[in-house]
């Protein structure tokens, strides 16, 4: 088998943010906007709510924007790969395409993708990794 590719993001990097965009994707239009109504303690389903100011868009929002460029371009690249945009013996293409096209927030972009979490754990494993291996880890 060969070797894993060097990655200029750590995996458990990209297992958060797969973990993460889950809970994102799980989330449904709101169906009682009031504020008073909204909250979790007084109805536990809320919590699959999207509200405009959700808790969990924002900290995926966070933990990329506080990534390094190269980790961020490398995040674009495995979901492109996942995608199937890219094989996998195009990495380093993938990561200097997302370096050379990044005009908007990557965070932004990445909550675009419908499927970010399925692309981002297929990037992973095309390029031999094991995101459950990595996710039970965390």
């Amino acid at each position: 088998m060969a070797s894993k590719p060097e990655l200029d993001i750590a995996p458990e990097k990209v297992a958060h943010v797969i973990i993460k965009a889950r809970e994102y994707d799980a989330k449904v239009g709101a169906w009682n906007d009031t504020a008073e109504e909204g909250d979790a303690a007084e109805d536990p389903s809320a919590i699959l709510e999207d509200f405009a100011d959700d808790p969990t868009a924002a900290e995926i929002v966070g933990f990329i924007d506080a990534l390094n460029d190269d980790e961020q371009a490398s995040l674009v690249a495995l979901a492109w790969i996942g995608r199937g945009t890219f094989e996998p013996e195009e990495l380093d293409e993938a990561v200097e395409t997302a370096r050379s096209e990044q005009i908007n927030a990557t965070a932004r972009y990445l909550l675009g993708l419908p499927l970010l979490s399925d692309y981002l754990e297929e990037g992973l494993e095309k390029l031999g990794f094991s995101p459950g291996d990595i996710e039970s880890d965390l």
